[in-house]
Order: C-alpha cells, then structure tokens, then sequence
C-alpha cells in the first residue's frame, strides 16, 4: 500500500495543535481517518475475563493508566467511483460530560468535506459511539436527502429489542445505547439499506458481517490495484493483538467475539494489508503480525 500526501481531500481548515486526520491511498480509493476525539472508560471493561493481575500487568506494560482509559474514537471517510462514504460517526453528543469526544463534525469541516457531499454511511454497527454523531443538529441537517445508510438486517433487527445479559459495560452506558439506537432507527428508518452477509457500496469498497460485538457488526473491506486495507470497527481492541482471548464489556457475545478476531487477525497477518480500528491509537493505521499464540501490533509509519 502506498501513504501519499498528495490527495484530493482538502487541507484547509480549521487548524488544530494536535493532529486529528490522516490521509492514505488504497491503489485508487482515497481513505481519511478521522478522529472523534476519546472518552474516558474504566480500565477493567477491556478485559473482563482477565485475572486482576494479568489485565495489571499489561497497563503497565504499555504505560496506560490503572483505572481510566481514554478511549480513541476513529472514523473514516472514504472516496471511489464517484461516492463519498463515512463509516461510522462517533459519540455525538450521547455524553455531554465528555467534552473531548463527539468532534466529527468540526473535524469534518477542517478537513474541507462538506457533509452534504456524503452519498453514503457504512455503520459497522449500533452502539452509541458508532452513530452519535448522524444524530447532532451540526451535522445531521446538512446532510442529503437521498443519504443511503448501510447496515447488517441483523443489527438493525437487534436493536429492536436488544439483549445485554452477557456484556459488563458500566452504568449508565446500557440505557443510552439502547435509547440512541431506537432514536436513530426512528430518524433514519427511510435510508436504511440493510444488506445480510456482504455488499459492495462503491467500488473495492466492500462491507462484511462478521457477528460476535453485537449480532450484525460489520468490517469494511477496502481492495484496489492489488491493495488492501480493513477498516475492522470493534472487532479488534488494543489488548486484542497479546491477547486475543480478552473479552471486551461491550461485547454481545465474547466467545464468538475472540473467534472473529482471532480470524481476523490471522487474514490480516497471512495478507499484509493493513488495519484500522475505532478503538486503536489515532490513526491506528497498522499491520498485523503472528507472535506465537497471539499477535503484534505494527504501526505504519507516518508519510509526511
């Protein structure tokens, strides 16, 4: 995959101290992630079935703090055959005690992308931080009539009446997620486009269900000129590459959820190509490598 700097996505903008977009190219599809911001969340919801000291012990090991995490929030905007697609769309405003999460909109604008210009969604699936932002008043009234909102049947079929009695999120984290999805499935209900197992929204631009973090979580695949890039959402957290048996609190079925990214990881290790998750490090660009029974995180490095 080439890192170019050169692209037609805007540089101009709001200018920030601390860098919150980065632009690549996956042969002839230009990618921008985005950052959303972070929100903070207790430590021990990164893996809930790791013994005290283990999950302590990896902390450490990467110089994170004990109790609070701040958590990435990462999107992307991505460009082919004439389509302009944002998967997913951060916090919003769900958390107004979190100041520091919810920025896409501002973030949008700094990068030059006029949110009209959006053709499609891709939503990797509906939790709060995933869908936030399509539902703040900065960013969902400038958005086009004709907006198409691409999702699992089976998420959009969860969310319903969803069931949480194999997670471990912290209150009052189920009751908001459960009222932001009904809201915008109420809002958005119209350009919903729900596909089952796989469709392409724009060419190379591949979405893919995979199950496990909730019943329709969805990877985007990203393929042109022999280059690849997946966008993997919540299958993959920072304690997923050392250890991949590490449940998340958010996940609605942690079994199935380690074998999709034990899976996963092993594709992405076997290709080459390269990741990006919600939850990793901005930009989170990154290979993946084999390192005995687990795996290792690989950053790529920064084109400047």
């Amino acid at each position: 995959m080439s890192l170019v700097t050169t692209t037609p996505f805007s540089t101009t903008g709001l200018d920030e101290l601390t860098p919150s977009r980065y632009a690549l190219r996956v042969g002839d599809i230009d990618v921008l992630v985005i950052s959303d911001g972070v929100l903070p969340i207790p430590a021990v919801t990164m893996a809930t079935n790791a013994a005290p000291d283990a999950l302590a012990a990896w902390l450490s090991d990467m110089f994170l703090p004990p109790e609070t995490l701040d958590w990435p929030l990462n999107v992307a905007v991505v460009r082919s055959g004439g389509r302009t697609i944002l998967i997913d769309s951060g916090l919003g405003t769900e958390f107004p005690d979190f100041p520091r999460a919810g920025q896409l909109a501002m973030r949008l604008d700094g990068a030059g992308i006029d949110p009209a210009s959006v053709t499609d969604v891709v939503l990797t699936h509906l939790h709060m931080d995933h869908i936030g932002g399509l539902l703040v008043d900065g960013l969902r009234g400038r958005l086009r009539a004709d907006l198409r909102v691409h999702l699992a049947a089976a998420e959009a079929e969860f969310w319903e009446a969803p069931d949480f009695t194999r997670t471990a999120m912290p209150a009052p984290v189920p009751d908001v997620l459960r009222a932001t999805a009904s809201r915008f499935l109420a809002v958005y209900r119209n350009q919903l486009r729900p596909f089952e197992t796989e469709y392409e929204v724009a060419p190379g631009v591949m979405i893919r269900r995979t199950g496990g973090h909730t019943p329709g979580h969805s990877i985007v695949r990203l393929e042109s000129r022999g280059e690849r890039l997946t966008f993997a959402g919540d299958a993959v957290f920072q304690p997923g590459f050392d250890n991949p048996g590490w449940h998340n609190g958010f996940e609605h079925d942690p079994e199935e959820s380690t074998r999709v990214r034990v899976r996963l990881l092993n594709e992405l290790a076997a290709s080459g190509e390269q990741l990006v998750a919600t939850h990793l490090p901005f930009p989170s660009v990154c290979h993946v490598a084999v390192a005995g029974d687990a795996f290792r995180f690989v950053p790529a490095v920064w084109d400047h």
